[in-house]
Parts: C-alpha cells; structure tokens; sequence
C-alpha cells in the first residue's frame, strides 16, 4: 500500500502533476489563463503542476474542466474500466455482494 508521505505517493504527484502542465501546453494555455479560468490562485495551479500542496478536490477538477480532460480522469477511474476491477466486481456480484 502507498503510504501518504511515502517516496512513491510523491512521484506519483509530480508526475500526474506534471501531466497536466503537459495539458495545459498541448492546449496553448499559459498558468495565468488556466488559473484564471479554473478560478483558482496561480499558486494553487503551480502547486497542482509541481504535485505539492494541498488543492481542494474541486480546484483540481476546475483545472481539468479548463483543459477538457475531466471525463478521461473519472473513466480512468471508473474500477469497469479496468480488467483487475470487472474481475473483482464479477466476484463480489457472483457471491451475492452489491456494487
């Protein structure tokens, strides 16, 4: 398990992190334009693209919505999209369980 603090939770941080600035740069937008459009503080844009900070679920969504990437974000992590999550929920709904 990936501990909060841990080496690889900070990776993996600055690494989605710096997939959105890519985002940002492959739509032609600047920090300032993508914040100002999100409404958040260019702060909070750079601590998204650094991966550091704490932004607030809804900052972090805004962000995407300006890059209209959102809809990837949440399929990505839809568990029916994945192999590994349709198996387990073959599992738990032929043992009875819900979803």
């Amino acid at each position: 398990m990936v501990q909060r603090g841990s080496s690889q939770r900070k990776r993996i941080l600055r690494d989605f992190g710096a997939n959105i600035r890519r985002w940002r740069k492959v739509n032609g937008l600047s920090a300032v334009q993508v914040a100002e459009r999100a409404f958040i503080t260019r702060q909070t844009l750079r601590n998204i693209e650094n991966g550091t900070g704490t932004a607030r679920m809804d900052s972090l969504f805004a962000v995407l919505a300006v890059l209209g990437v959102e809809g990837i974000i949440v399929d990505a992590a839809d568990p029916y999209n994945n192999n590994a999550g349709r198996s387990r929920i073959d599992d738990i709904l032929n043992a009875g369980g819900t979803i």
